[in-house]
């Protein structure tokens, strides 16, 4: 009797049991969570001895209290886990915009080079040795760097619910964006940039870019009720996405792309609210760019009354001859147009939104502050300026030590003696 008690261990209230099976083996039943179907999910295990059934039962504990038991049911690989997401869970929480940028991190980098892995096998060394291989064939910083993004976002998902124990993407080392990526304009290429500009159509465009860091799609998609000249002030509520299209011919046309289908169709909106709360925000408008605007506002008058009929009244801020709003690539194509005319160096249309971020920093404007203005979400941001601006506070104070503490060594001549009556006021 007391060895047949012995045997049988079993407890009650889902904690594990071991006990002696009349098949001749040892038998552990440990509860690690709750099944889809709100009953316990109990799992089994079975072994020669005891000691074996023990053991196993310790090591399912373990994985329950780690969180990291696998899902009953047929295990993920990357690729399924990564197309179900980008399938259905992300569009419900991003908009378009950043859905084109998980697509393309998706489909073009992630699955190709790390599909085939069993989700829950997935090891850190595995995704650097893809990122490692990803950048020896000529992606950029940035592009590593955002698949990176992308990743963890899908996997935090799968560990949220339960289809992984812990995110191995946040184990990895993520490769670096290098600090080219931001190349802000200097004062007097802007200067030369608005005086190229003045000579063309819709020049307070580039003005706004460069002064108040507006992104591309917020800029085209800016109207006028979005702007109060008398109070100084416009509010970012929603910007302009590139097209996306898919076929629309019953036969196939043979083109690949379907941008390129004669009978596409448009499958996202032209305009939507912008990407995050902290994108929806108001810009202060400095007196000159108000001034622009006001003769911007005149000028396009004009171009609507000449337009007649062929205007359409879409009351854009910036729009082409008949009031539509304009291709991001013509709008691309004006700017590089307005570089090579302003004799500038060559950059992209986003280093307008650096130059603006930067000169807020460098002026001493809170990090908060420009946080609200450039529509960051997180101080992450700011931080991939700070070395832009630490080199332009060390030049400036280079430049004060040469005119102050190094007069003594300049030519005596006749203004000398006011210039150390300065320093003594400075002293004082």
């Amino acid at each position: 009797m007391a060895e047949e008690q012995k045997k049988r261990t079993r407890q009650p209230n889902g904690r594990s049991s071991i006990y002696f099976g009349k098949d001749g083996k040892w038998h552990g039943r440990v509860t690690v969570g709750v099944r889809d179907d709100g009953t316990p999910d109990r799992r089994h295990v079975e072994r020669k001895t005891r000691a074996e059934v023990t053991t196993a039962v310790r090591e399912l504990e373990k994985q329950r209290d780690a969180k990291t038991v696998k899902k009953p049911g047929k295990a993920w690989t990357v690729k399924a886990w990564l197309t179900h997401w980008v399938e259905n869970v992300a569009p419900l929480a991003v908009n378009d915009n950043t859905m084109v940028g998980y697509g393309v991190a998706v489909r073009k980098h992630l699955i190709p080079g790390l599909g085939a892995h069993r989700l829950d096998r997935l090891k850190p060394e595995h995704i650097e040795a893809f990122y490692a291989k990803t950048q020896a064939n000529g992606s950029k910083p940035a592009t590593a760097h955002q698949v990176h993004r992308t990743f963890r976002t899908a996997l935090n998902e799968a560990v949220r619910r339960g289809h992984l124990g812990k995110n191995p993407v946040q184990l990895a080392k993520a490769p670096k964006t290098g600090e080219y990526e931001v190349e802000p304009y200097s004062v007097q290429e802007v200067q030369r940039l608005l005086k190229a500009a003045d000579q063309h159509r819709n020049s307070a465009r580039w003005a706004v870019a460069l002064a108040l860091g507006l992104r591309q799609g917020e800029v085209l998609g800016l109207k006028w009720e979005d702007v109060d000249l008398e109070g100084g002030f416009l509010v970012v509520r929603r910007s302009r996405h590139r097209p996306q299209y898919a076929h629309g011919c019953v036969e196939p046309c043979g083109r690949k792309a379907a941008g390129y289908c004669p009978q596409r169709r448009r499958t996202n909106p032209e305009l939507s609210t912008t990407k995050s709360r902290a994108g929806r925000r108001a810009v202060g408008l400095p007196d000159q760019l108000v001034d622009l605007l006001r003769a911007h506002l005149k000028a396009q008058e004009v171009e609507r009354t000449e337009a007649g009929k062929c205007w359409e009244d879409n009351d854009l801020v910036f729009p082409d001859e008949h009031g539509r709003s304009p291709s991001h690539r013509r709008d691309w194509t004006e700017w590089k147009a307005l570089l090579a005319e302003a004799k500038v160096r060559d950059g992209r249309l986003h280093d307008a939104r650096h130059t603006a971020a930067t000169v807020l920093l460098i002026l001493g404007v809170p990090e908060r502050a420009v946080m609200g203005l450039m529509g960051w979400s997180t101080t992450a941001m700011a931080a991939r300026y700070q070395h832009m601006v630490d080199a332009v506070r060390a030049d400036i104070a280079k430049q004060v030590d040469t005119l102050i503490w190094k007069a003594d060594s300049a030519p005596d001549i006749e203004g000398t003696e006011g210039a150390k009556g300065a320093t003594g006021v400075n002293g004082a």
